[in-house]
């Protein structure tokens, strides 16, 4: 007989991640370097956009310690807002965000590190701010730039275009992934397992079937103690990722790591630490999967993370 598989609530993408800071003026001036720009000062609490259509991206509210509040995701329908609002453990009621855009909103507990999670639905998207130009390159035997067509660019942050993912250390890596997987419609792309076995990473894509989606939009993994690891921003190209770079060495802000091309996901990566010591990272040309994307499980070693870049830190996974 079979057996009747829960409903899962539908997430459509990653909207916006909350940061608390004890300096939000420190906060305020890297978020800018960093390519974010302000979309609505409220003294307290400023939240930030990039160049997209989601009203904001990331939220830094002013308090007395330095705390990651979450990861917020749009559902695809009220229905979906509801379900969670019934099932999810130490769900809020269904409520206004009062937030830009508006829309409504639910809070859940993750149920292994009780971490705060937000779900968003309706919320009001903005026209794209800005439009990159798409650059003609100069191969060896494949000449696409015209005779005296330049490339040239200007100093400055590498302006955001959307949150692509975030991440987190979690202390019950099977119990975290049964929730995920079977709460909502998040699919591993890559698991990893360690020498002994036992599975203790993973990377989630939304499973929206055929809709091309990113290679992860959640990731975890375990260890001794809960903390945010990072939260990833999309920008243009590499050539906007490096003026980024250089823009945040000139400032003396502090590496973390980077540049470099990971191996599960593609992407090439900049990782670097805000003044309240969170992980912020540009990201571009990540992979892009669909349901007949397979499931890929591999062991963790050096060689999985990066094929070029520096060497990594040995304190990046702790």
């Amino acid at each position: 007989m079979a057996v009747d598989q829960p409903q899962k609530i539908k997430l459509v993408r990653i909207a916006q991640v909350y940061y608390t800071h004890a300096d939000l003026e420190a906060a305020r001036q890297f978020l800018v370097d960093f390519g974010f720009t302000v979309a609505e000062d409220r003294g307290d609490t400023i939240f930030f956009k990039g160049y997209g259509t989601d009203p904001f991206i990331y939220a830094a509210q002013k308090g007395e310690a330095n705390e990651f509040g979450g990861a917020a995701f749009v559902v695809e329908s009220l229905e979906d807002l509801e379900l969670a609002a019934r099932t999810l453990p130490k769900a809020t009621p269904v409520h206004d965000a009062d937030t830009p855009g508006g829309g409504k909103r639910v809070t859940f507990r993750d149920p292994v590190d009780d971490y705060p999670f937000h779900l968003v639905y309706g919320q009001e998207q903005v026209p794209l701010s800005a439009h990159l130009p798409e650059l003609d390159f100069n191969f060896p035997q494949s000449k696409h730039r015209a005779v005296n067509k330049t490339q040239r660019f200007k100093k400055g942050p590498a302006p955001i275009h959307k949150l692509g993912h975030f991440g987190c250390c979690v202390t019950d890596y099977a119990k975290a992934f049964e929730f995920y997987t079977t709460k909502f419609n998040l699919k591993p792309s890559d698991v990893i397992y360690g020498k002994d076995g036992k599975d203790n990473s993973t990377f989630l894509h939304l499973d929206r079937g055929m809709e091309q989606v990113d290679h992860h939009t959640f990731f975890f993994f375990e260890g001794p103690k809960y903390h945010v690891h990072h939260s990833s921003f999309e920008v243009h190209d590499f050539d906007i990722q490096s003026l980024g770079h250089q823009w945040l060495r000139d400032k003396g802000y502090d590496l973390v790591w980077g540049v470099g091309r990971h191996v599960l996901g593609s992407q090439i990566f900049d990782y670097w630490y805000d003044r309240s010591g969170f992980v912020l990272e540009h990201y571009v040309d990540g992979d892009l999967v669909d349901e007949t994307t397979p499931i890929s499980r591999s062991e963790a070693g050096p060689d999985s993370l990066h094929v070029w870049g520096p060497p990594l830190p040995a304190t990046f996974l702790q």
